[in-house]
């Protein structure tokens, strides 16, 4: 119980009634009548009281404090801590250890509420972002789509339940990987690869390259890529994969063997070759033979038509393992052997071997990414001048140049008019179709201004305006900075805006394509894409997403393509 003790006033100590028996009754009148009146001071409600568990409500234009666990309202004279206290130890105990114990705890479930809340709404968004990722990573990897739900989302989660617990684990499995699944993912990507490609096409000039091979369904599949300039940089991407009705003539490559005795040899190579390759047994014996002899290889390289590079590398091969093959065909019988113990015929397989190697040397000096025209004329040119040279050096007897063909005939005490006749025959033949399906240029020098414009400053084929233009370019040591530190191509795309004739002629000699390296080393992507266990696939999205520089735009695709 609560007291309350209050000095008397002078005026309520001179009004105070007297003690005698009738004051008495009336005093005691009196004060039943004041306690059934309105208590004159009203309790009102303080904000310090929502740590206690209660809010405030007006009734009759009375406050009365309301818990907001049980919404029980209580009376006005319970608007002190006391009772509200009372209350929850009564009604709420788990509740009421401390004031502040109660916001903390309610806090704390608001906020696991809000969580799960959150994970409820955000957790789809992560996973289809997820599902993206995973197939955008299952294209690039070549791979087929069933690989998504068949090991990668296995693989993670099992991953995730070692490192992190089966709840991070369950969170997993909201991530779609099926193989439908997996193919829409790559489609979309596909196509907003393909929207911005175009869009980046269309902003200026572009070049194109474009080559047919047949696939794994005998169907002809048609490669087009563009050549094009965005953001300073001359690019190169996948315009388009796909199946062409009617079939163009297959490319010419540069293996002329005008003749017969070479041809022959050649032959008569790839038929060894093959006899120990295409059987299993023979290419284990043979592993065994050279393993047992010390050689540096183990095996012969197998001989395909396909492949451009594929005579020069087996012709070599088969040189360098000339004794090992030759054991090896004579504990078996082979009658083929023969060709092997010929020094004549030895002679011209170590020329081919040579001259092979040297025509390889030149296909992969013109591949590559962002060639121009003018480096590939000038390998072309100087090659052409080597074997014109060579052509020279035989006539006199001389093998030098080919190393592998003088050192055999030194080993053997050969003489070099065994095969003079018919290499210089040869090489004069290749010459011949270089200039046939190569021709010199009539002006060559020509371009010199766009390889060197600081060096090359007339330019008579230009015109005045371009020729004052590039003099005033030559000048300027900023660009000449530039120029050092830049390919040919982003060098003369940055000086668009100021030299914009300049630019534009340079560019349209740099723009074109040089070869079909794209196409050819792209038809290896999609020979592994596109094989027998996919042979019915549509493959221009798989192939656009392997191979393509541009990254798709997973917020777009996710905000565009929403998860359900």
């Amino acid at each position: 119980k609560c007291f309350f003790f209050r000095a008397e006033r002078p005026a309520e100590r001179a009004e105070r009634p007297s003690t005698s028996g009738a004051g008495r009754g009336a005093r005691h009148k009196g004060v039943h009548k004041q306690s059934d009146q309105p208590s004159s001071k009203c309790r009102k409600y303080r904000e310090e009281y929502l740590q206690y568990g209660f809010t405030c409500v007006v009734i009759d234009e009375i406050q009365h404090p309301q818990c907001v666990v049980c919404t029980e309202v209580l009376a006005h004279e319970s608007l002190k801590p006391v009772k509200m206290l009372r209350h929850m130890k009564t009604k709420h105990p788990s509740l009421a250890a401390k004031p502040l114990d109660f916001f903390s705890r309610k806090e704390k479930e608001l906020q696991g509420q809000n969580k799960i809340l959150i994970n409820q709404t955000t957790i789809p968004t992560k996973a289809q972002r997820a599902s993206y990722e995973v197939a955008y990573l299952i294209a690039q990897a070549k791979k087929p789509h069933t690989i998504g739900e068949t090991l990668i989302k296995p693989a993670a989660i099992a991953m995730s339940r070692a490192m992190h617990g089966h709840k991070l684990a369950r969170e997993l499995e909201s991530v779609q990987l099926s193989d439908g699944t997996i193919s829409r993912r790559i489609t979309d990507m596909a196509q907003d690869i393909k929207s911005q490609l175009i869009d980046r096409v269309k902003k200026g000039t572009y070049a194109l390259q474009l080559d047919e091979s047949t696939d794994v369904s005998n169907c002809a599949q048609l490669l087009v890529f563009v050549r094009f300039s965005f953001d300073g940089k001359l690019n190169e991407d996948l315009l388009f994969c796909a199946p062409c009705v009617y079939r163009r003539g297959a490319p010419h490559k540069i293996h002329p063997l005008a003749r017969p005795e070479l041809k022959s040899v050649l032959e008569m190579a790839i038929k060894i070759v093959n006899h120990i390759k295409s059987r299993p047994l023979n290419t284990r014996l043979f592993a065994t033979l050279c393993n047992e002899l010390g050689s540096q290889h183990e095996s012969l390289l197998f001989h395909t038509e396909v492949r451009w590079l594929s005579r020069g590398n087996v012709l070599s091969r088969l040189f360098e393992l000339r004794d090992e093959v030759r054991l090896f065909l004579m504990e078996h019988g082979s009658q083929v052997a023969k060709h092997l113990t010929d020094p004549d015929w030895l002679t011209r397989l170590a020329y081919l071997s040579c001259i092979f190697d040297r025509l390889n040397g030149l296909n992969l000096s013109l591949q590559g990414e962002n060639t121009n025209i003018m480096s590939m004329s000038d390998k072309i040119r100087a090659f052409k001048r080597k074997v014109d040279r060579w052509t020279a050096r035989v006539e006199m007897g001389r093998f030098d140049m080919f190393n592998e063909l003088d050192e055999f005939m030194e080993e053997n005490d050969l003489n070099v008019h065994i095969v003079k006749t018919s290499i210089t025959t040869h090489l004069q033949a290749l010459l011949e179709y270089f200039d046939k399906y190569f021709p010199e240029e009539t002006a060559p020098e020509q371009y010199d201004w766009i390889k060197s414009p600081f060096t090359v400053t007339t330019a008579s084929h230009l015109s005045a305006g371009m020729e004052d233009a590039l003099i005033e370019l030559s000048c300027d040591r900023t660009l000449k900075t530039d120029f050092n530190s830049k390919t040919l191509a982003e060098f003369w795309i940055s000086v668009e805006r100021e030299y914009p004739q300049l630019s534009k002629a340079a560019m349209d000699v740099l723009t074109p394509f040089g070869s079909t390296y794209l196409c050819e080393k792209t038809f290896s992507a999609l020979t592994y894409i596109k094989n027998k266990y996919r042979s019915r696939l549509n493959v221009e999205d798989d192939l656009r997403v392997a191979v393509s520089t541009i990254k798709p735009r997973m917020d777009l695709l996710c905000s565009a393509h929403p998860s359900h």
